[in-house]
């Protein structure tokens, strides 16, 4: 039923977007990313728990169930790993834009193999959503830039977070959303060390109320919105559900951060505004329509 993805999608939305808002406050003030992380595979507890409450802790251990859950969450763990190494090599104004476009992976896939099919509505939605996603992070600098190994690595995080959104669609067709969320919590779990040896421990790291506590709250809007993002995969199309999110969070994330500050953003966030908004319509219209056979 359109309710249950819709519902569960703009859930999602919603702790993304405020979520952004705030997730940078901890690194500002002096708490490395790579603890943010640490922090944030920690958060991933509670929802899991939760979650596994729900099906009475009868966790899917089946081959086809581990290999997915994992694929899962390796993807998403993997792909923050090598997004920590290509924010140190190139621009974050060229490699956030880049890997905003990861639900192009997901709909080509989804169309492909899940013969999932929308009407006229939903794929305008889908394209203006697209056409949006990079426009809010993007901040043109004067001078020529190098393309060297950063956007190797960004098109890496591209393609990981893309076939993550993928697999956690296909996924639901085996095994429950509660069993996912627990593989993606584990997989969380086990890239804590890699993320502690990325740190630079040498340096000053703030660890009072508005370093890790910040953090820890903020990544909770994180965790939670990852699990509403799985449960909005069951229910809906992946090819509808990624770009809706992946557009309507970072909306929410603009406004939320251009009313604290006063200010009006500028002119390439104020189109991602308007196309995210349109897209956002679009998608939201679109009456749900059956898979291709």
């Amino acid at each position: 039923m359109k309710t249950h993805w819709l519902g569960y999608a703009l859930v999602t939305t919603l702790l993304w977007g405020v979520w952004g808002a705030f997730a940078g406050r901890p690194v500002q003030n002096g708490f490395p990313e790579t603890l943010v992380y640490a922090v944030w595979a920690l958060t991933m507890i509670p929802p899991a728990l939760f979650a596994l409450a729900r099906i009475d802790w009868r966790v899917r251990r089946d081959g086809p169930a581990i290999a997915h859950g994992l694929a899962i969450g390796l993807l998403g763990a993997g792909g923050q790993m090598i997004l920590f190494h290509a924010v140190k090599e190139g621009p974050t104004y060229l490699i956030f834009p880049l890997i905003s476009l990861s639900p192009v992976i997901t709909i080509a896939l989804s169309y492909a193999f899940l013969r999932e099919r929308t009407g006229a509505m939903g794929v305008t939605g889908i394209v203006l959503a697209l056409c949006a996603l990079p426009l809010f992070d993007y901040a043109p600098e004067q001078g020529g830039v190098a393309y060297g190994w950063w956007f190797v690595l960004a098109l890496g995080v591209l393609v990981a977070w893309g076939l993550q959104a993928y697999f956690i669609k296909r996924a639901n067709a085996i095994m429950d959303a509660e069993s996912i969320f627990f593989y993606m919590t584990v997989s969380a779990l086990a890239f804590i060390p890699v993320a502690l040896a990325m740190t630079d421990f040498s340096q000053p790291i703030n660890y009072g109320l508005d370093g890790p506590w910040l953090a820890a709250i903020t990544q909770v809007l994180n965790a939670v919105g990852a699990l509403t993002l799985v449960y909005a995969f069951r229910h809906g199309k992946a090819l509808v559900v990624s770009p809706l999110v992946n557009a309507g969070a970072p909306l929410l994330t603009t406004i939320v951060s251009v009313a604290m500050a006063a200010t009006l953003p500028n002119g390439f966030k104020l189109a991602g505004i308007g196309l995210s908004l349109a897209a956002a319509l679009f998608l939201a219209l679109q009456p749900d329509e059956p898979s291709a056979a």
